[in-house]
């Protein structure tokens, strides 16, 4: 089984990507959202944010996501911190759900697939690009959130010329229609490249 990394910047269009990848029959592990689950259900992660950010980093046993958000923000030793707890836990989760899988490969979304190391364990990586004043517009309309909190979270990825140098796929998602037609076309080529 063939892992093909999707990444891209914050506000890219991974999703739309991925939703295109799932309407071809690929399964598609979405990492940030797996996550967010693993870190209101695992009683391991739980327990160590609790250790690392004190109680108030759960609210009536659900992650407190604006509390931790804040102590995060601007805060890279606290951001490694948290990410040590969460990445090992979604990678071994990423391994159960990959043993389930009956296709000609899956797809791995995650948007800091460089930055944590996990394109190491993929056969091949697709970034997916947008230009930066539509990606910022995307997030705007999306979360409630500021062009200074953007750019932080942006500040803290890999720029796309240094994603790019590393990928085998590179798909522009500006446009609906022709995204697709590039999901497709990388589709194809996968599938020829794995035999």
């Amino acid at each position: 089984m063939k892992i093909i990394g999707l990444t891209g910047g914050i506000g890219s269009g991974k999703t739309t990507v991925a939703k295109e990848f799932m309407a071809l029959g690929i399964p598609v592990y979405i990492a940030d959202e797996e996550a967010k689950l693993l870190m209101n259900n695992s009683k391991v992660i739980k327990r160590k944010l609790i250790a690392l950010f004190g109680n108030a980093a759960y609210k009536d046993h659900v992650l407190n996501r604006p509390y931790l958000a804040d102590k995060i923000f601007n805060n890279e030793e606290n951001l490694k911190k948290m990410n040590a707890v969460v990445h090992p836990e979604v990678a071994k989760h990423f391994k159960a759900w990959l043993k389930k899988q009956q296709a000609p490969y899956v797809l791995k979304e995650s948007a800091i697939l460089f930055e944590n190391g996990g394109y190491t364990h993929c056969d091949y990586i697709i970034t997916v690009t947008a230009p930066m004043s539509l990606r910022i517009e995307r997030l705007l309309k999306r979360d409630e959130t500021t062009v200074e909190k953007i750019q932080s979270i942006m500040n803290n990825q890999w720029d796309d010329d240094a994603k790019i140098e590393k990928s085998h796929f590179i798909i522009v998602n500006k446009d609906l229609k022709e995204t697709r037609q590039q999901v497709q076309l990388t589709h194809d080529k996968i599938v020829n490249l794995i035999g």
